[in-house]
């Protein structure tokens, strides 16, 4: 019994109590709005397996911190192999739930499992033991090269996969750490124009009517309210009665009759919105934000590049659908099916988002680590 007080003592004195207390808070936040607004569902599994998750998670990230991070990064191609595997997977045997679209999910009988969550946490791994083994030449094209067919690979197996939304979660997590690596600004300004050029293209050619009616749509809310707008007109409506203060909790008037289209997952910032109000909704931003700042803060403080280029992954992928959730529920980008990180409905989601909590943890726990990196 000592001995495990001890540990408990050991944990609480060299881990980051800020950001495990800003994670902690905010999934529990996320879990009183999922039970909020599934009530009208008139069951609790929703709710049920969000703690659950998030018992579990928390549990993870403590077993994952005290490990050194530089051992998930010598082991990198094992993390490779999890997080590809499953979703590999999802293009013989996917399905997707109701509500959706793609078939991203692997149906494990009691439950289900989206294998991209786990990819985003072993990308993480496995993107920054490569910039961080080719730093002292990263801008040289033998280099340059590899990463970015790096950086590509879970951007168009997830893009094929049929989930866009995460696609540009990843994406914007690859330039976030290149950025950081020191890529030169020159590759970012060719990619840049690239995109400029291709998009075009990729609009009426790639995209098909669906994707470009969502896009069209932010600029008419009220063309299609009963087709591609549906979501965005009455999650405007909602969080227009939301009003500073909100309507109260559990008292939401389009939350509580399942008005607001995925009140308890994509749309979730929309139902906080109704219920708690612009004051709601800002502490939502002011915890994920906190998250985000304290990410950046412990890679500052990191003395190998690997460490800081786990936790600005971390950083790109929370930062990414932070904004890009917010974006969705106020009309200003189009409905991607991205979440809101700890507070949208989804146990792997939330399982692996504090998977990445624990690596994050791990490095400022060994952020003066003398551990030597063996590559290979």
């Amino acid at each position: 019994m000592g001995k495990i007080i001890g540990r408990i003592a050991d944990f609480i004195r060299e881990t980051d109590k800020l950001l495990l207390g800003l994670v902690v808070f905010s999934s529990l936040f996320g879990c009183v709005a999922v039970f909020s607004s599934t009530r009208y569902l008139s069951s609790m599994r929703p709710f049920i397996v969000q703690f659950i998750a998030m018992i579990f998670g928390i549990g993870a990230a403590v077993v994952i911190s005290a490990f050194d991070y530089e051992t998930f990064i010598k082991r990198w191609y094992l993390l490779a192999i999890a997080g590809i595997i499953p979703v590999i997977l999802t293009f013989f045997i996917g399905f997707a739930p109701e509500g959706t679209d793609d078939k991203a999910w692997l149906d494990l009988g009691i439950t289900t499992f989206q294998p991209s969550e786990l990819l985003k946490i072993c990308f993480i791994v496995t993107f920054s033991a490569h910039l961080s083994y080719v730093k002292p030449n990263i801008n040289k094209i033998k280099n340059i090269i590899p990463i970015c067919i790096h950086g590509a690979f879970p951007v168009l197996l997830i893009h094929f996969q049929g989930d866009d939304g995460t696609a540009l979660v990843f994406a914007i997590m690859v330039l976030c750490m290149m950025w950081v690596a020191g890529v030169s600004w020159k590759y970012f300004f060719g990619a840049f124009a690239a995109a400029v050029i291709a998009s075009p293209l990729v609009y009426f050619f790639v995209m098909n009517d669906d994707q470009r009616s969502r896009i069209v749509s932010i600029f008419d809310i009220e063309s299609d309210i009963q087709g591609s707008t549906y979501q965005q007109y009455y999650g405007r409506m909602a969080l227009a009665n939301g009003g500073i203060r909100g309507q109260g909790l559990f008292r939401g008037e389009l939350t509580q009759i399942g008005f607001v289209p995925e009140g308890q997952n994509d749309f979730i910032f929309v139902s906080i919105g109704e219920e708690l109000g612009f004051l709601g909704c800002l502490a939502v931003v002011l915890l994920l934000g906190a998250v985000c700042l304290r990410c950046i803060r412990i890679a500052r403080i990191c003395s190998k590049e690997s460490g800081k280029l786990i936790c600005v992954g971390f950083f790109g992928m929370i930062f990414a659908q932070l904004i890009i959730n917010i974006g969705m529920c106020t009309a200003v980008l189009p409905v991607i099916g991205v979440t809101l990180p700890f507070f949208s409905a989804g146990g792997t989601s939330l399982l692996c988002l504090f998977l990445g909590v624990g690596l994050v943890l791990g490095v400022y726990k060994h952020r003066n680590s003398r551990m030597i990196y063996l590559h290979g």
